[in-house]
């Protein structure tokens, strides 16, 4: 009798969980609707979401115990009521907006994952939805803002990235480079550079110069070095502003390379040695932008500094991040130490790259944490000069004037900090 007692408590304990998670799903969804609803009229607000969430969980529940039917004609039953909601929408508003009966039927097929106990499953794709829901005005500026060519820029991209990464083979090239890793890292580096697309697509520069070079800087320094740059020469009024957007796009990079660092090495040991210089650079300029940045820093004009989709800079990525895992690799085989820190002059090019591929060295074993990390720091450091090249290049004598102490400031903190950080590690072994 006591089994039986037992037995009954844990299922109905097992039926309370899964009413309690599908009546939350349901609840969250339903929240975005309603919020709607000072907007536009509603008609499917929280109750209905909450409910039809229930239905599935119940429906499926039902259907293990008695019948597979019951779920196939509820989820009919639901289906009918999506096809009326989408009429009712059309018939008050004129427009055919399906997004709040496609959502509703979501919920119910949420409601029937809750009740096959897929329960993390449920929660992410309701989280993911609720998002979507809520970011409609963002995604739709976003949307109306891409031009013909980024769209065809990205299609290529997750084209080449799906279709290619899936061909690669699993085995190492030379026993160094394996194209399958190589192929993802590319990909994971554009997601950063993408998000911050997305921000400037979105906004614009409203938020003004530093916003553009910080958000500019994830997809990339140089470029958007060179595009403020450019418009020091006619934008002398700006000049302060072009300084510290400039500047951000240096904050940008600094932690660019470090969240690069943990992705190629998911370990984080690459990364937790690059710290200590990275921070001090990252304070040090933060500061100089606290301390100099000025009111004027409005920006009218679009920062055109390329797609990270577009098929000639993820190319461009791979292709240096390939060079320099190959070379690296043979040169630390023949020159040991001294080969991996020569790879960090790449930072001439793409600190980014230099970083990813001594992290992917570093994560199998072909070179060790602490060069690694000195040479992905090194080649930010040489970024960071380099851009005193591109701005001398570019812009105007007065903006490389303003930049050239400051530039230089951050390169000797990192040296310097990277150089009482190693001494450290080595007599700590840390």
């Amino acid at each position: 009798m006591l089994t039986f007692d037992l037995g009954l408590d844990s299922a109905l304990y097992d039926f309370l969980t899964k009413a309690i998670l599908s009546l939350l799903i349901g609840i969250l969804i339903g929240i975005e609707r309603e919020h709607r609803r000072k907007d536009q009229e509603i008609f499917a607000g929280v109750r209905t979401f909450a409910i039809v969430c229930l239905i599935g969980m119940l429906a499926t529940y039902v259907a293990e115990v008695m019948d597979i039917a019951i779920l196939q004609i509820t989820t009919a039953l639901v289906a009918a009521s999506c096809f009326v909601l989408v009429y009712r929408i059309y018939t008050a508003s004129g427009k055919l907006g399906m997004t709040s009966s496609i959502a509703l039927f979501s919920t119910y097929l949420l409601g029937v994952l809750v009740a096959t106990g897929r329960y993390l499953f449920a929660i992410i794709i309701a989280v993911l939805i609720t998002l979507l829901l809520i970011e409609k005005k963002p995604l739709h500026s976003f949307a109306q803002h891409l031009s013909d060519d980024e769209i065809i820029n990205a299609v290529q991209f997750l084209v080449v990235a799906f279709i290619l990464y899936p061909l690669m083979p699993e085995e190492p090239v030379m026993g160094v480079l394996n194209l399958k890793s190589a192929i993802l890292i590319v990909v994971l580096v554009m997601f950063i550079g993408f998000v911050s697309y997305i921000s400037l697509k979105t906004d614009g520069t409203r938020g003004g110069i530093s916003y553009s070079g910080l958000f500019g800087g994830f997809i990339s320094s140089e470029a958007t070095t060179v595009a403020l740059a450019t418009m020091s020469k006619n934008r002398s009024s700006l000049m302060d502003a072009l300084y510290i957007g400039i500047l951000m796009s240096n904050v940008s990079m600094i932690i660019s390379n470090t969240l690069i660092a943990l992705i190629v090495d998911p370990s984080a040991s690459t990364m937790l040695m690059m710290l200590p210089p990275q921070i001090a650079m990252l304070i040090l300029t933060l500061a100089i932008v606290i301390i100099r940045r000025k009111e004027n820093d409005v920006m009218t004009e679009p920062l055109e500094i390329g797609s990270p989709f577009a098929l000639k800079p993820a190319f461009r990525f791979g292709a240096i991040f390939t060079i320099l895992l190959v070379i690296t690799s043979i040169s630390s085989e023949f020159l040991g130490t001294a080969g991996v820190y020569a790879s960090a002059l790449g930072g001439l090019v793409s600190s980014s790259a230099v970083t990813a591929s001594v992290a992917a060295l570093a994560f199998t074993g072909n070179v060790s944490y602490t060069v690694a990390a000195q040479t992905a720091v090194i080649a930010g450091v040489i970024s960071t000069l380099n851009k005193l090249v591109l701005i001398r290049v570019s812009g105007s004598k007065e903006l490389y004037c303003r930049s050239r102490n400051t530039m230089l400031l951050i390169a000797i903190v990192g040296i310097s900090t990277l150089y009482l950080w190693s001494r450290y590690a080595n007599h700590t072994g840390f």
